[in-house]
């Protein structure tokens, strides 16, 4: 079920004859919901790295699909000839399909290999950072993308693990792991497994040469329309829409004055309503940002 749909609509502020991105097609719910307010002149490009997911694509006249990341994104909207578009869609959150699929090795109830890929054509897997990270290396990404408050034990323990066995699969790391547990399980391993995540996929650094990308694909008037899932993603998305990069302060030349770089600004941001929430918990922590180019 996709998330926050009516604010999406409305973020967009679609036109019948409009050129329209969605950047993580994912099950196509948000694609679908898209095309039905576009007219028979309207083009969508559709990205996405899953093979899983490109079966998904609706087969219509008016839609391209683009298999691969969307960190690529300006340089295929660029081969394909369509550059200033007038709107861009990014849902940044994990499928359902990942989570309900043991051997992706995302979900935390079932057994499955330590890959965590989200584009198995990738090289690097969960088990092999867990095999070959040095413990500071290990300590910083439990800290910096889970935000784990033991990650040097952590990072510790795991080190010591894998001179006597490799840790292969993600019941054996929670096992591992289990006594170390802080605070509300869930939410513990739901930190540690999104760290590892984020490693392997390079989620942030991708987001971050996207939402350039995106700002670069746009026409003047366009909107980039981004929901977010965690604090991480989502004060990237924040920094970018106010000052038009990642450094935290605005950055300042030798006389004191901001640097403008921005280009877009923020028009609003929202969180999904009681009503969505008793229908769809997983838009619990979605929040959506829609910025315009200026």
């Amino acid at each position: 079920m996709s998330v926050l749909p009516e604010e999406t609509l409305r973020a967009l502020e679609l036109r019948k004859d409009g050129l329209y991105v969605d950047a993580t097609m994912g099950g196509a719910g948000h694609t679908k919901m898209i095309l039905q307010k576009l007219g028979s002149e309207a083009r969508m490009v559709l990205f996405d790295q899953d093979e899983a997911a490109w079966g998904n694509a609706p087969k219509d006249d008016r839609v391209l699909l683009v298999k691969a990341n969307f960190r690529y994104l300006y340089r295929f909207l660029d081969f394909h000839n369509a550059l200033n578009v007038d709107g861009i869609l990014a849902d940044l959150g994990v499928s359902s399909h990942h989570f309900d699929t043991p051997e992706r090795g995302f979900s935390l109830r079932f057994e499955g290999p330590l890959d965590m890929r989200m584009d198995r054509r990738s090289s690097v897997t969960a088990e092999q950072i867990l095999a070959e990270y040095s413990v500071e290396e290990l300590q910083e990404i439990f800290s910096k993308y889970g935000e784990l408050r033991n990650s040097k034990t952590v990072a510790k323990t795991i080190v010591e693990q894998r001179k006597i066995k490799t840790i292969k699969t993600t019941q054996e790391l929670k096992l591992l792991l289990q006594s170390f547990v802080r605070g509300n399980e869930h939410r513990y391993w739901a930190q540690l497994f999104q760290a590892l995540r984020i490693e392997v996929n390079q989620e942030l650094k991708v987001l971050e040469q996207f939402l350039v990308d995106s700002r670069d694909a746009l026409k003047p008037g366009g909107r980039l329309v981004i929901i977010t899932f965690h604090s991480l993603e989502d004060r990237i998305v924040k920094r970018f829409f106010r000052n038009g990069g990642f450094i935290n302060p605005i950055e300042k030349d030798v006389m004191g004055r901001e640097v403008e770089k921005r280009k877009m600004k923020e028009l609003w941001n929202c969180v999904a309503s009681e009503e969505e929430l008793k229908l769809n918990p997983r838009a619990k922590s979605a929040r959506l940002r829609v910025g315009i180019k200026l």
